[in-house]
C-alpha cells in the first residue's frame, strides 16, 4: 500500500466521503506508518477485527 493512496484514504474519511475504512493485517503497518504523522492522528478510531485486520473512522471529536 503506497503513501499516496492511504493519504488519500485517510482524507476521504476526514471529509466524510467514506464512512470507515477496513484495512487487512498485511497492509497494518504501512497504513499506521501514514497515518501517526497526520496532525489529526486522535481523530481516528482502529476497530481491532479478528485476524489483526482493523477499521477505521474517523471521529468528529479527537480520542483523549
Amino acid at each position: 500500500m503506497k503513501e499516496d493512496m492511504v493519504t488519500d484514504i485517510l482524507n476521504r474519511l476526514m471529509t466524510g466521503e467514506l464512512s470507515e475504512y477496513y484495512v487487512k493485517n498485511d497492509d497494518f503497518m504501512e497504513f499506521r506508518k501514514v497515518l501517526v504523522k497526520r496532525n489529526d492522528f486522535k481523530h481516528f478510531r482502529g476497530i481491532g477485527q479478528r485476524g489483526g485486520d482493523v477499521l477505521y473512522q474517523y471521529l468528529k471529536e479527537p480520542r483523549s
